[in-house]
């Protein structure tokens, strides 16, 4: 979701592989998912994401992915001498929380990595402490351009930021415009009202969205910005209601996108609302039951359709975690191995000793491996290469596969 948004994963490493761990043999999981192992080094993973809050149904499917990896690791001794823990942060889905989980994370000397976090908005408050230390940060979610490509990305002027910055969802230059074009030419949708709740992914998306919409010849009939934190829709509603849209795009996410499109319904505008993948959660369900028709779009293909992801589908619930892995789930397994495989490969050039925190983050940059959602590598700006999205609409209670492609821009 996103510029969506956050997990911390902190890789951290105690001295050369031939130290011992922390903990004694034996020693059961603790409550961050780490394992003490005596006779080897302990790399920490960190996560960063809202573990409470209103995005905590995406931030819990985060963090149990990364723990989930961190096992297999362990079990398959995928880093000789290595045992890896994490260290999940709550950011709660907000801005200053993620900077001081950051801070903590770089002052951690143990810190080898990052897996984190969900919303655009918060990585922004990270980047440039992460990038000052070195300290390779990958997220699952973040969509939004500019933290990749920089300010000027738009006018096709784009520039790497943050040497240190990586992710493994595809972006929204490409979520926005595939979202238009399914409007428009799948749904026969061409007037459109357009709501964003001002925040840096959801305005971030209805901008490429509207950008490609106007394009293909679609007309907004209304354009209106509300508050992440707003509950009551009621004056967008009579707007929209005389409008004569046909559909309603927002760019934001389910907790409030949610009580929009059940108001709106209940206010007899029976037209679909459609978002990103910041919508697509079964919490927007829950929060309403009236969404039957409504539409999200989510960086790549269905996990449940890829034969890459059925063993992390059969592990996720083997290991009996309370919280399902939500939309990013597949994405933070990635984003932890593409950590686990850039310190392995680093380790390696380092004579099987545990190297520092850049060439962790410059082993990352070359990583490239079969993940949970198919090929996982990273271009010139740290950007996910697979540029594959779904789209989902809400039938019987349930999110249902619409269309499944590549962008074509």
């Amino acid at each position: 979701m996103r510029h969506r948004s956050a997990v911390v994963v902190s890789i951290a490493v105690i001295g050369a592989l031939s130290l011992t761990a922390c903990g004694s043999r034996g020693e059961k999981k603790n409550a961050d998912g780490g394992s003490g192992n005596s006779g080897s080094t302990t790399v920490v993973i960190g996560v960063d994401a809202p573990l409470t809050g209103d995005l905590s149904a995406l931030g819990l499917g985060i963090r149990n992915s990364v723990d989930l990896a961190v096992k297999k690791a362990n079990e398959t001794n995928e880093v000789p001498g290595v045992k890896f823990e994490i260290k999940a942060l709550d950011d709660t889905g907000k801005p200053a929380p993620g900077q001081q989980n950051a801070t903590q994370l770089v002052g951690d000397s143990k810190v080898l990595g990052v897996v984190g976090p969900l919303n655009s908005s918060v990585a922004q408050s990270m980047q440039q402490i992460f990038d000052d230390a070195g300290l390779v940060e990958v997220s699952p979610a973040n969509t939004g351009v500019a933290l990749s490509q920089g300010e000027k990305w738009a006018s096709g002027e784009k520039k790497r930021p943050f040497q240190s910055y990586f992710r493994t969802a595809t972006t929204d230059a490409v979520q926005g415009p595939f979202a238009a074009q399914f409007l428009y030419n799948d749904a026969k949708k061409t007037k459109v009202f357009l709501i964003d709740d001002q925040k840096t992914y959801g305005a971030g998306l209805a901008g490429t969205f509207k950008s490609e919409f106007t394009k293909l010849g679609g007309q907004l009939v209304g354009e209106e910005h509300v508050n992440p934190d707003d509950r009551d829709f009621a004056a967008i509603v009579t707007k929209v209601k005389s409008s004569g849209a046909e559909a309603v795009y927002y760019g934001g996410e389910y907790p409030a996108a949610g009580p929009l499109s059940l108001q709106l319904k209940e206010a007899n505008v029976t037209i679909p609302l459609m978002g990103g993948d910041g919508i697509q959660s079964g919490d927007f369900i829950k929060l309403n039951p009236k969404s039957q028709g409504d539409y999200a779009t989510a960086v790549g293909l269905p996990v449940e359709s890829l034969d890459t992801a059925k063993k992390y589908i059969a592990d996720y619930k083997t290991a009996g975690y309370k919280d399902a892995y939500e939309t990013y789930g597949g994405y933070s397994y990635d984003s932890a191995w593409a950590i686990i495989q850039g310190v392995k490969q680093a380790v390696k050039d380092n004579n099987g000793k545990v190297p520092d925190r850049k060439a962790v983050r410059d082993a990352v940059q070359k990583v490239t491996f079969d993940g949970v959602t198919g090929k996982v590598s990273f271009d010139e700006f740290g950007d996910t290469t697979n540029k594959q999205l779904t789209v989902y609409t809400v039938k019987d209670g349930k999110w249902a596969v619409e269309k499944s492609g590549t962008f074509k821009g």
